[in-house]
């Protein structure tokens, strides 16, 4: 019996603080609605705005706002002029904030008008792109952009407002315009806790972005009107052309991979009502009741995650892959490059939208890379998941692992983008040591490998090789070869390896050949005889960061 009962007791505990919660918020409203001036509100919604409006005009706190079922009915009941206010009115999308704190919006593919019933049916659809994109996430920051039309409109209203009820004693006491909210703080106050509910998770100064993104086709005209008068101003005094090209395009869009998006028309409008409201002379150009709305804003709503980034060092065992993807007249150059290799095997882990490769300097395609590794950073965009150190482990097992044994990664982790900032900051600073098979015209001797090791902080003049010249400054650069040893080959005479540590940026090939004068001294000048280059490896790069473990 008991097993009964239980759940029907539970269900009506669960209502009963259902009711009482709504009970509070409903004493709340009635405390905030009641000593608002009745005339005043009436006026409002006489010129179609909405309920949420008239309360941020007047400066209402935001925790009112809330409240799921608020409606222009409901006001009027609180005021006791239900009859006055017509409870049964049309629907009819806010002349302020055009249907934002409505929860009505043209979906952004379709023509189709979608009205939501409150903030929580509002932040569901939210929550559910945010499921079904598969994010993993511990906390959200959410971002709102609105037209500046809505600007417009309400600059122009409480403009209009000032004129009519500055000398009423409630004007005054209220401060009306230094009080009143914006449309998208309030957006953000209604739906923020129900999102925090849906998802599981606090609203922070969170990598994971909610962004929503309103636009309608009215702005662009009222815009492209304000700034010409504004610079048909300028123009007046100073003589000059108006240099603005693009303020006619037809609405703001929202940059979908999340980094970024026009703001032409908000810097525009936000140049004229920098105040929240115009002066004297800028009010005349406003509509004084602001026009009715047809037609709410069009939303984009996404959701994405700031770059995450992932460090190491990559090595490079082949003498046929380039570092990153070469095509040239539609042919690859080399059999793979690191950049596909690496990313490749990362990108589906994270289940990012793309990736980028950034590398401390670059070896040519013959040029193997070994020993402790070149630093690199991988950038992940809208990564779905980010990697527990375990997964890192494993993608860089997997890395190693591959069968054709091109690439190797060692010390991979997660960084922050500060991550990228200490990857410039040591490039400059670097030193790189090689190791390269040398040939010269003549037998090797004792006193050869003597007077190369001798060679301390050797500064050598290099003119741009002859090789990149088509692709780089005709320059002069002052380079240091910081020490060089030579090691002998064992049944040749006029074969050795070269090992040699040099600054950051120096032509390793051209050092040791001359390219025809063009480095100077050389090892082949030095050595009095010609010498070349036939292969070379970088075996280290000393950057303090991403050091190896």
């Amino acid at each position: 019996m008991s097993n009964d009962t239980e759940p029907a007791q539970v269900s009506s505990v669960a209502a009963e603080s259902h009711a009482g919660d709504c009970d509070a918020e409903m004493q709340l409203l009635e405390g905030a609605v009641r000593p608002l001036p009745y005339h005043v509100v009436k006026e409002l919604l006489s010129v179609g705005v909405c309920a949420r409006c008239v309360l941020r005009l007047f400066g209402i706190e935001e925790h009112i706002y809330c409240h799921s079922s608020f409606s222009q009915s409901m006001l009027g009941s609180i005021l006791e002029e239900e009859t006055s206010f017509k409870s049964e009115v049309e629907f009819q999308f806010c002349s302020v904030c055009l249907g934002v704190l409505q929860f009505s919006y043209c979906d952004d593919g379709e023509e189709t008008v979608v009205k939501k019933e409150s903030a929580k049916d509002m932040a569901l659809s939210i929550a559910e792109l945010v499921k079904q994109e598969g994010h993993q996430i511990d906390g959200f920051s959410l971002e709102v952009s609105v037209p500046p039309l809505i600007l417009e409109n309400e600059s122009s209203l409480l403009s209009h407002m000032k004129k009519k009820y500055e000398s009423e004693p409630w004007f005054q006491e209220r401060l009306l315009l230094s009080k009143c909210h914006s449309v998208k703080d309030v957006l953000k106050f209604a739906i923020t806790k129900p999102l925090e509910t849906l998802l599981g998770v606090k609203a922070s100064a969170s990598s994971f972005r909610i962004r929503l993104t309103y636009t309608h086709k009215r702005a662009s005209k009222k815009v492209q009107n304000s700034v010409e008068r504004n610079q048909e101003c300028k123009r007046r005094k100073t003589g000059t052309e108006n240099a603005l090209h693009n303020v006619n395009d037809e609405s703001v869009i929202a940059d979908k991979d999340c980094s970024g998006y026009s703001t032409i028309e908000t810097n525009s409008v936000t140049g004229i009502f920098s105040n929240g409201v115009q002066d004297q002379e800028t009010s005349e150009h406003f509509e004084s009741p602001i026009e009715k709305v047809s037609e709410p804003c069009h939303l984009v709503y996404v959701c994405c995650r700031t770059h995450i980034y992932l460090c190491g060092r990559y090595l490079k065992y082949s003498r046929n892959v380039s570092q990153t993807r070469w095509i040239i007249d539609e042919e690859r150059m080399g059999e793979a490059s690191v950049e596909e290799i690496i990313g490749s095997n990362i990108l589906p882990i994270c289940q990012g939208d793309n990736y980028k490769f950034h590398a401390a300097g670059r070896e040519d395609i013959d040029v193997r890379m070994l020993g402790s590794g070149r630093p690199f950073l991988l950038e992940i965009q809208n990564a779905r998941q980010v990697p527990s150190e375990l997964i890192v482990k494993e993608m860089e097992s997997k890395i190693n692992g591959l069968e054709n044994k091109l690439v190797g990664v060692k010390n991979l982790k997660v960084v922050g983008s500060q991550g990228w900032a200490l990857m410039h900051e040591g490039e400059a600073e670097k030193q790189k040591q090689y190791c390269a098979l040398v040939w010269i015209s003549r037998p090797l001797e004792d006193e050869d490998m003597q007077t190369i090791s001798l060679l301390n902080d050797m500064k050598i003049l290099q003119r741009t090789p002859i090789r990149v010249l088509h692709r780089r400054s005709p320059l002069e650069r002052e380079k240091i070869i910081h020490w060089m040893k030579i090691e002998r080959i064992a049944g040749s005479s006029q074969y050795f390896l070269l090992h040699l540590c040099t600054q950051a940026g120096t032509y390793i090939k051209e050092f040791v050949h001359g390219d025809l004068g063009r480095t100077q001294p050389s090892v082949g000048s030095i050595l009095g005889c010609r010498a070349e280059i036939l292969q070379l490896d970088v075996t280290d790069v000393k950057m303090d960061c991403f050091v190896t473990e």
